[in-house]
């Protein structure tokens, strides 16, 4: 546990020592603010729904859901594809540390940054708040879906940074695994019940707007869950390979 706390204030340290974080935090929230914003002035509606993606249109798009692919790929792309560019990766390998407390204490560092990010949004739940009634619960748990959503969209950038040394393949590679998982849902209406059904469920965007009615169903939890393992598993398996293969 030592282990993936040096290795997690590490690369937490790096993010704020460096302009980076502070970067894209900035036009992050830029892009959301922008996104609620237009549902006040143009839309003529104050609504929460923007922060969670639920208003179709182009505003979906500039969401924070959305904006989350863009953001967990460009935080976690040069984790593990660096240390293998630069080498490190090797002496890191070396030394009294587990490739689970390496995967682990990364994945914590970026999973901070983004939550610190999200729970910044919150600026609209509170604008909301002094303008008129909230279902403050709904936004309570649609807040706990979209820190998950970040949380799966980072194990996915993880995984894809522990696949090569570029950090650009790396940054392209999770959006398109990412993306692949948010698309799916626009492929439903034309599949059969049965594969639809399957589709559904696959689908990030389809647990969020489930949490962001209100509903904590233990199955999107679970679903939540079983993602960030899944992805985080891969990229300590990626890195056990290169450990064979350099062996």
């Amino acid at each position: 546990m030592s282990n993936t706390l040096t290795i997690f204030k590490r690369e937490l340290r790096s993010y704020f020592n460096s302009p980076v974080a502070y970067i894209v935090i900035v036009l992050f929230l830029l892009a959301s603010g922008i996104a609620f914003a237009s549902t006040i002035f143009i839309i003529d509606s104050a609504d929460l729904r923007v922060i969670f993606g639920t208003i179709s249109g182009w505003i979906e798009y500039v969401s924070p859901p959305f904006l989350l692919m863009v953001f967990a790929p460009a935080i976690t792309m040069h984790l593990l594809a660096e240390e293998r560019r630069m080498g490190t990766m090797e002496i890191l390998v070396t030394l009294p540390v587990t490739d689970e407390q390496i995967v682990i204490g990364k994945y914590m560092a970026a999973f901070i940054l983004a939550s610190v990010t999200v729970i910044l949004t919150a600026v609209s739940w509170i604008t909301i708040a002094m303008l008129g009634n909230v279902d403050n619960g709904a936004t309570f748990a649609g807040y706990i879906g979209l820190l998950l959503t970040a949380g799966i969209y980072i194990s996915i950038g993880i995984f894809a940074s522990s696949l090569t040394s570029s950090q650009i393949v790396a940054f392209l590679l999770a959006i398109v695994i990412s993306l692949a998982f948010y698309a799916v849902q626009f492929f439903m209406p034309i599949l059969p019940p049965s594969l639809a059904t399957f589709f559904e469920f696959s689908s990030i965007n389809y647990h969020l707007q489930n949490m962001s009615r209100g509903v904590l169903d233990s199955r999107d939890l679970i679903y939540y869950f079983s993602m960030i393992f899944l992805f985080l598993y891969l990229a300590i398996k990626a890195i056990e390979s290169r450990k064979w293969r350099s062996a």
